[in-house]
């Protein structure tokens, strides 16, 4: 297809996605937009840094299946990553483009990097923020670390409580979770609760609903190789941006993904938690621009 600004219903692998082009006339090497989750939307980044990368870029958004403005698939097990993947690909024959640049928040950091491994001869440059490595126990240490950071004392106490009860490391930070209330992740995720504010907004009227089905099916099937494992063989140019006070993924998952790809650069964001496109969108940009 000849690219061109709007937003599509088109079918993939036969799940109707939303996809967004912006930036049409910048002709410039399509910039893949991956949003987080498992299971999230991209409501907030068309929002916030979104419109200012289109100034540039040729910009490609679109919501995973089962997410946002897509449909879902048939059944509640088909949101693997072999799913995710092959969705990706068939968007990019869809724009008809010899290569696409990604970038990847959050969830959507992990996702890029499995997608540029998985078809690397498609991918031109990657940009992760803030990336997660789902199944990895340090992911689930550094967001148990990161409440007992942020809570009050009557949450430190049933933190406590949880990590005294029997059962594995993963039902602990599941029964954390559910334990959690509204101020506290919002402090999890951001270092000023102003953009907690912003980002809890675009939430409600995006109407997001996340019903976990993309988290449990990635649970039940992880790749047969974590991910962490694979990354000495991604030889793309990939930039890595991350906020200092990420409690989340934080910045030992970034050095961890670091050290292990070949050709990466981190860049750290003094002022920033989980979102630094939301937290410092000017710096975040000229990164993003700079690498591109």
């Amino acid at each position: 297809m000849k690219i061109k600004n709007g937003e599509y219903m088109q079918n993939i692998n036969g799940v109707v996605h939303w996809i967004r082009i912006d930036g049409a006339e910048n002709h410039t090497t399509p910039l893949v937009i991956i949003h987080g989750g498992p299971g999230g939307n991209q409501y907030a980044f068309e929002r916030t840094i979104g419109p200012q990368l289109s100034k540039n870029r040729t910009v490609i958004y679109y919501e995973q299946r089962g997410c946002g403005r897509s449909e879902s698939p048939d059944s509640e097990h088909a949101f693997t990553f072999s799913d995710l993947i092959n969705d990706l690909k068939e968007i990019h024959e869809w724009l008809g483009v010899e290569k696409v640049d990604l970038l990847g928040y959050s969830f959507g950091g992990e996702l890029a990097l499995e997608i540029t491994h998985a078809f690397p001869n498609k991918i031109n440059k990657v940009i992760v923020s803030a990336p997660s490595l789902l199944g990895v126990k340090a992911q689930y240490l550094i967001q148990i670390a990161g409440f007992l950071s942020i809570a009050d004392p009557s949450f430190i106490s049933d933190i406590e409580r949880i990590l005294e009860e029997p059962g594995t490391i993963e039902e602990k930070y599941v029964r954390l979770w559910m334990a959690a209330d509204t101020a506290t992740v919002d402090r999890l995720f951001f270092e000023h609760q102003s953009f907690a504010k912003e980002y809890r907004r675009f939430t409600q009227e995006s109407n997001m609903t996340n019903t976990g089905h993309m988290l449990k099916a990635i649970q039940n099937k992880p790749p047969l190789i974590p991910l962490y494992k694979r990354l000495i063989e991604i030889k793309h140019e990939i930039l890595i941006l991350t906020g200092v006070h990420d409690r989340n993924s934080g910045v030992p998952i970034s050095n961890q993904i670091h050290r292990q790809l070949e050709n990466s650069k981190l860049v750290l964001f003094h002022n920033s938690a989980h979102f630094p496109y939301m937290e410092e969108p000017e710096a975040f940009l000229e990164q993003v621009n700079s690498f591109l």
